[in-house]
């Protein structure tokens, strides 16, 4: 927490950079300060939530593919990215900016929302408007993988995002997987875990993104939780990805090869109660994996681009093979 004397700082300098347009060779000379100390207090300026800005990035949709998807997988609402150009960059930026306005829509004094980690979450969160402040109560979803992604872990997220909205921060004081079931049971019955994980299965809405299972990429491989045979064989036995730490196959049912049951945090059985489930995810690795989360049951809301839809819909009726399985 920063205390005043530090916050002014902060702020005296953003301002100076931001505003008045200085250079931090000029705002160091006029601070007294070096160059090097500058940078460094901008970067904890943007850290500390002292300065909040987003890219407004041009936006199109496809309305005809977001029917389809909504009618295809049961979705409430749909929101597809209609590229328009031959640029790919920054399309989970774009992606996650539908899914803010959504949000900003959505929410109202005194809800409480619910946040997992990721990537996808993050582009969301950065994407929310600072001017929006609903005062809206913001609770961690599931427990902390800070080691392996500092910046996304869901504690990070809550934070700010709470800082956003204007609302109060709730924190799951553990972490996101456990050594064994037994140690996942004790830690639930802890009354500064349960509290949080009830207000969290009360939430008003859930922002959640859709993990896969490639050995690559994996949070769960990055923070050292299952190693890639183990990966291996849980793809092996249909897992295709994971949602709030759940893994499920690839007709939505949960991983039942114990691994959820070491996960501190919501369910997907959690999940299906919250009233608003929102989730935006992108890519053609991803494809397998999203395919399984509109399988639960869990989404109410989902947002993609017009790419990732298409290939969606294509497999959507189709049979999942264990050949399928096995090319994930």
């Amino acid at each position: 927490m920063l205390n005043f004397a530090e916050h002014e700082l902060l702020a005296q300098v953003a301002a100076m950079y931001y505003v008045e347009e200085l250079t931090q060779d000029a705002i160091a000379l006029q601070l007294g300060l070096s160059r090097i100390k500058i940078y460094r207090l901008l970067k904890q300026a943007r850290a500390e939530q002292v300065i909040q800005f987003t890219v407004n990035w041009p936006v199109q949709r496809t309305p005809d593919v977001e029917l389809q998807l909504c009618r295809s997988f049961g979705l409430r609402e749909a929101f597809v990215l209609k590229p328009s150009s031959s640029d790919r960059t920054h399309v989970l930026a774009r992606v996650g900016q539908l899914g803010a306005r959504f949000l900003e829509q959505t929410l109202r004094d005194g809800m409480t929302l619910t946040v997992c980690l990721g990537r996808s979450t993050f582009e969301v969160i950065h994407a929310v408007r600072p001017g929006f402040q609903g005062r809206v109560s913001v609770v961690q979803a599931v427990g902390s993988m800070a080691l392996a992604t500092p910046g996304l872990d869901s504690a990070s997220l809550t934070r700010e995002l709470a800082a956003k909205l204007g609302g109060a921060a709730q924190y799951l004081a553990a972490p996101m997987v456990v050594d064994s079931i037994g140690a996942a049971e004790m830690l639930r019955s802890q009354r500064e875990v349960q509290r949080p994980l009830e207000l969290a299965r009360q939430a008003d809405v859930a922002l959640v993104g859709v993990g896969n299972l490639d050995p690559a990429t994996s949070e769960f491989a990055k923070a050292g939780y299952l190693s890639a045979d183990e990966l291996t064989r849980i793809r092996q036995a249909g897992g295709v990805g994971d949602i709030s730490g759940q893994i499920f196959t690839a007709d939505g049912a949960a991983y039942t090869g114990g691994f959820n049951e070491r996960v501190i945090g919501l369910r997907l059985e959690d999940l299906r109660t919250i009233p608003t489930v929102i989730s935006i995810a992108v890519g053609a690795a991803k494809v397998q994996a999203i395919l399984g989360a509109l399988r639960t049951g869990v989404l109410d809301v989902f947002c993609t681009d017009l790419e990732t839809a298409a290939a969606l819909l294509q497999l959507a009726h189709r049979p999942t093979t264990f050949l399928d399985r096995e090319r994930l």
